[in-house]
């Protein structure tokens, strides 16, 4: 690559007024050159740029720059970099294929129908090997036979007759309304019962009971502080109900405690951006005050934070936001002395117009005739009179 030198426009024109002394420079040492050196290929870059020894460390990785090709004018590249933002909050996960599906049951009768018959094999298991009580076979108005006595025939009959019974019976259970068998076998999830009356489930599977009403849930006192760092007590009302029985059961440990959790971390986070009263020159919509979009806001995040578990939130709304005990004695105290000054105030200017009207009424009738001294001693007198007896008035 070949480097020339060369005159730019702007060096020819702004070395034209100074001629005399570019004229001695060219006489002594021949033409000045620019000092710039031009790439054949991009532009022309400044020599001090070329021989700087320790270049400007750089915190933040680049984008790729962005050249000016604009030529004569020793622009430097334009260096574009990435504005860092903050990474979203993670939300929680389950197993994929962790997902509620209806179980395979029977109806009631089935199992009640497997039982009888077992019931009934039993009972003649043993009149065949003779060990039925003759009143039993009389009431049952069986034929007396020769008992065969008990062998391997008799024990492997009961055997059978006694499984198909416990096997029978063992599996009836009642499904009630708002209420759901969650089943598993050999710690697999098998899948989750939802209906209502007898029917006949396995024996054999892990049945766990989960509540599927909509439900509520009202907190304890929870403590918080606000924006401007006064620690509060947040009593809220979470309406939730479980919709994914699978999930709520198997992918946690206990959804109730998650869901406790939940709404206390985002309590904590909203209600640490928002004051809770603010003087009233100051005027701002959201505020503690303002429930229903303190509610919604709370909403949002613990309905995120449930759903992947398999809870559904409703609504979360605070019911009941105090002071903290050492807290609320100060402000208690701070609004006593708010009302006093205020009614003090209300009654010195109801007794200054009582006392202006009254020596005004005196001296435009001519009742009274006053200097200045006198008006004075007068609107002293008639201050102390009328301010006494309003206080006597009100207290």
């Amino acid at each position: 690559m070949s480097t020339t030198t060369s005159h730019t426009p702007e060096s020819e024109g702004a070395s034209s007024p100074a001629s005399g002394s570019d004229a001695t420079a060219e006489g002594a040492g021949g033409p000045r050159s620019a000092r710039l050196i031009q790439n054949e290929v991009t532009t022309e870059i400044p020599v001090h740029l070329l021989f700087r020894d320790d270049p400007e460390p750089v915190s933040v990785p680049l984008a790729p720059a962005v050249v000016g090709r604009r030529r004569g004018t020793g622009e430097q590249p334009r260096v574009r970099r990435p504005v860092p933002g903050r990474a979203p909050r993670p939300v929680p996960e389950v197993e994929p294929e962790l997902v509620e599906r209806p179980a395979r049951v029977l109806p009631g009768v089935a199992g009640v129908l497997a039982g009888a018959c077992g019931a009934a094999g039993c009972v003649f298991t043993s009149w065949w090997s003779g060990a039925l009580p003759p009143s039993v076979t009389g009431a049952l108005e069986l034929p007396a036979v020769a008992g065969a006595g008990l062998g391997p025939a008799q024990w492997a009959a009961y055997a059978g007759a006694g499984a198909l019974g416990l096997f029978g019976f063992g599996g009836l259970a009642r499904g009630r309304t708002g209420r759901a068998w969650v089943l598993g076998l050999f710690g697999r999830y098998r899948g989750t019962v939802r209906r209502t009356g007898l029917m006949w489930i396995n024996p054999l599977v892990l049945r766990r009971r989960v509540d599927v009403r909509l439900r509520h849930w009202r907190s304890e006192p929870m403590s918080v502080v606000d924006a401007n760092g006064v620690a509060l007590r947040v009593v809220v009302l979470v309406v939730w109900r479980v919709k994914d029985t699978a999930r709520a059961t198997l992918g946690i440990e206990d959804h109730e405690e998650y869901l406790r959790a939940c709404v206390e971390a985002a309590l904590t986070r909203l209600l640490s951006q928002l004051p809770a009263e603010l003087p009233p020159a100051v005027v701002k919509d959201v505020t503690l005050r303002n429930t229903d979009a303190v509610g919604e806001a709370l909403t949002r995040p613990v309905a995120a934070d449930t759903a992947p578990v398999g809870l559904e939130v409703f609504s979360v709304q605070p019911i009941r936001i105090d002071y903290a005990p050492e807290v609320a004695a100060v402000m208690q105290r701070r609004r006593v002395a708010a009302l006093d000054a205020q009614h003090r105030d209300t009654v010195l200017s109801s007794v200054v117009d009582s006392v202006e009207d009254t020596v005004t009424r005196l001296t435009m009738r001519g009742l009274v005739e006053l200097d200045d001294y006198e008006r004075k001693a007068l609107v002293k007198d008639l201050t102390v009179a009328f301010y006494t007896g309003r206080r006597e008035a009100s207290s």
